[in-house]
């Protein structure tokens, strides 16, 4: 196997375009995107600056319920340019039941409505697996869309320096067996863990039937 094939790219350029309240304020469709979705402090903004090779460029906060805004970064590397976007968490209670209803019309407008969609990256706290909302998510990409294309879908289990080596492939085993979409681990602290996902991304993305949710 060449060992190029899990190597992250170098990220030549990455900034943030637009955060978004409402689905109008959304840009105008441009590069292939990558949406990331998952519970609040799932882990989201720290796997998106690892991927990017940023610190700090996506807010990170130890507050759960802090991402209120579609959150639309481009993302270029020598050869490729991605959109990378930043759903709200999810399941997060303390915030009033008309907050929580608008993140979801946000988080759909946009699964179901965003043509130059072509991935999710669903991310799932490994120690938690996967629950109702994620089969939720999932079930939404399924969901015929007209004007977008298919969405892909790869699931990220997060946290995973949180559990002893031993128990990481007989947990990543149980949680494969939970979803019929791929699923790969990862680590803040283990940098090949972020090239192992940036492989399944490039393959997500790859013209033809690929993975689809």
């Amino acid at each position: 196997m060449d060992p190029s094939r899990h190597r992250a790219p170098v990220v030549v350029e990455a900034r943030l375009i637009r955060a978004c309240v409402e689905a109008g304020q959304f840009p105008p469709p441009g590069a292939v995107e990558v949406c990331f979705a998952g519970r609040s402090n799932v882990g989201k903004s720290s796997l998106m600056n690892a991927l990017m090779g940023r610190h700090n460029l996506v807010r990170t906060s130890a507050t759960p319920g802090c991402t209120r805004r579609v959150a639309f970064y481009e993302v270029r590397t020598k050869d490729e340019l991605f959109g990378f976007v930043d759903l709200p968490g999810y399941g997060y209670t303390r915030r009033s039941k008309v907050e929580q209803a608008s993140w979801i019309r946000l988080i759909e407008r946009y699964l179901l409505e965003r043509v130059s969609l072509r991935a999710m990256l669903l991310l799932v706290d490994v120690r938690r697996g996967v629950q109702d909302q994620e089969h939720e998510l999932l079930d939404l990409l399924r969901r015929p869309a007209p004007g977008r294309p298919p969405v892909a879908c790869l699931m990220v289990a997060t946290k995973m320096d949180k559990l002893s080596g031993s128990a990481h492939k007989p947990r990543l085993s149980a949680l494969r067996a939970q979803v019929e979409v791929p699923l790969v681990g990862s680590s803040t602290r283990d940098p090949a863990t972020r090239g192992q996902i940036w492989a399944e991304l490039r393959m997500l993305l790859r013209p033809g039937p690929g993975h689809q949710a």
